[in-house]
């Protein structure tokens, strides 16, 4: 079996920063692309950062605000946030696609959210 496990939101104030952590674990033989998605007031989830072995991608609307970053060697990843906006409040969820050992099979796996709130 594969996890995800989130650690890092919270309540910050417009203009702060806050990181994200998701570390994957379980029977995994490698992660390939991870990323970051959000859910904004029940709205469909949209992506806000992705990052594999070839590229890095981020939304529009966090672009110059927010990085994305990964620990291959502990199967980790990060989203620094900075300059949080009130439209940042959102659950975000790691996502990551992952070949596990046993089965031996492509999964893309999600984490259980963690809430950020952006708010004075």
């Amino acid at each position: 079996q594969v996890q995800l496990v989130e650690s890092g939101g919270g309540l910050v104030q417009p203009g702060g920063s806050l990181k994200l952590s998701c570390v994957a674990s379980g029977s995994i033989v490698s992660v390939n692309a991870m990323g970051w998605y959000r859910l904004r007031n029940a709205k469909e989830r949209e992506m806000v950062a992705r990052i594999d072995s070839y590229s890095t991608v981020y939304a529009d609307s966090v672009k110059g605000r927010f990085t994305i970053s990964r620990d291959d060697a502990k199967n980790t990843v990060h989203l620094q946030m900075g300059n949080l906006k009130p439209e940042d409040t959102a659950v975000y969820y790691c996502n990551a696609n992952i070949l596990s050992e046993r089965p031996s099979t492509y999964l893309e796996v999600w984490g259980q959210g963690t809430l950020v709130t952006v708010s004075s």
